[in-house]
């Protein structure tokens, strides 16, 4: 159809004028945008329901993935000095399987050999609490404290008729754990033999020809910021354990290894978790060894802080794993909402390897800007 000025009109298929020409331009790109953005979040549901279904197996190939970022150097370091790619693999799981059950024998041995000293230490320590609580500024009487002793007993009370069923879940939850515990083992052993050719066999079945190349470096180049982020964040964590575990000692808190152990578990959910482990050490201090030694652990915990934050993180991680600490924070308060403490631990390197893999993706996509000359801009 042509209109009265010569030019040509949008028609529909019936040949009358189309209904999408009289549309706003900016709604009809707001539907269609609408319409992608619904499908994109039917899949994120789907696939979150998937993940709520297979979580356990989930997360130990997760954390799979992160012990075989910290241990392949290893294996690589042997491959190079003549070991065979089997037993090179073999060699560094078993020695860190044999590492992890010494530092357990050590810490349970310590924890056992130090709770008698430890329940002496709390009964004097609430005898001087219950003191000062009576005497002191809050002034409450005996009948006041005893009301409270009483609820928290109440709350803290056993349901004798629940426990067969108690007993049952805590069995079934145990051979779960022990299955994850199996699985993620079976996993790090072939991550860490044939992680190389597992991973260009998905990039040739999952890609097309053409990006093949591009996807297979940035995944690569993702793997390398995961190594250098797992290996600096273990030295920062040990760091904070061996300073914070030092000064436990020098105050005479008990358990101190103990608390170092921890303190180093809970470094690897950056900021956050050394500040927790951290706080129950100064708690540890506080009942066991009265407010001055605990304020003190409190400003040794808040230098280590200090430290971690403006110089350790900087000079390990670098500038290729570095995140803000906004996206930090935002990352590990997400993955505990979504996943609890395993997505808080394993948000962080998640997010820095989707930053690292995307960056490469976008460089390898935007060809070089050339000036007038044919040379490349400064």
């Amino acid at each position: 159809m042509i209109s009265t000025a010569g030019q040509p009109r949008e028609v529909d298929g019936s040949g009358r004028g189309g209904v999408a020409a009289s549309v706003p331009r900016g709604l009809r790109v707001a539907a269609a945008a609408g319409w992608r953005l619904l499908v994109l979040v039917a899949v994120g549901w789907v696939l979150w329901q998937v993940f709520s279904l297979l979580y356990g197996e989930v997360m130990s190939v997760a954390v799979a993935a992160l012990l075989a970022a910290l241990m392949s150097p290893a294996v690589r370091w042997l491959i190079r000095r003549g070991l065979n790619r089997t037993l090179a693999t073999t060699a560094v799981l078993v020695g860190g399987l044999a590492a992890l059950g010494a530092v357990l024998a050590v810490v349970i041995n310590t924890l056992v050999a130090g709770l008698a000293g430890l329940s002496e230490q709390l009964v004097a320590s609430f005898e001087q609490i219950h003191t000062w609580l009576i005497r002191g500024p809050l002034s409450l009487s005996q009948q006041e404290l005893n009301q409270v002793f009483q609820q928290l007993s109440e709350a803290l009370r056993i349901d004798r008729g629940g426990l067969p069923t108690t007993a049952l879940a805590t069995t079934g939850t145990l051979l779960r754990f022990l299955a994850g515990v199996l699985l993620g083992l079976f996993t790090l052993f072939f991550f860490l033999r044939d992680g190389d050719s597992i991973w260009r066999f998905l990039v040739r079945v999952t890609t097309p020809r053409a990006i093949r190349f591009r996807v297979r470096t940035a995944g690569e180049d993702g793997f390398t910021t995961l190594v250098a982020y797992v290996r600096a964040t273990a030295a920062v964590a040990f760091i904070d354990a061996a300073l914070i575990g030092i000064g436990a000692t020098v105050l005479g808190v008990p358990l101190p290894f103990v608390l170092a152990v921890l303190i180093f578990l809970g470094a690897f959910v950056p900021y956050i978790g050394a500040v927790v482990t951290g706080g129950l050490a100064v708690l540890v201090a506080l009942a066991a060894n009265g407010v001055i030694t605990a304020l003190i652990l409190l400003a040794v915990v808040v230098c280590v802080m200090q430290l971690e934050g403006h110089v350790l993180q900087p000079l390990l991680l670098g500038h290729a794993v570095r995140l803000h600490p906004l996206a930090v924070v935002l990352s590990v308060t997400a993955g505990f909402t979504l996943a609890g403490v395993g997505g808080a631990v394993l948000a962080v390197p998640l997010v820095a390897t989707a930053n690292t893999v995307v960056r490469t993706l976008h460089e390898q996509a935007t060809p070089p800007e050339r000036g007038g000359n044919g040379h490349h801009q400064p």
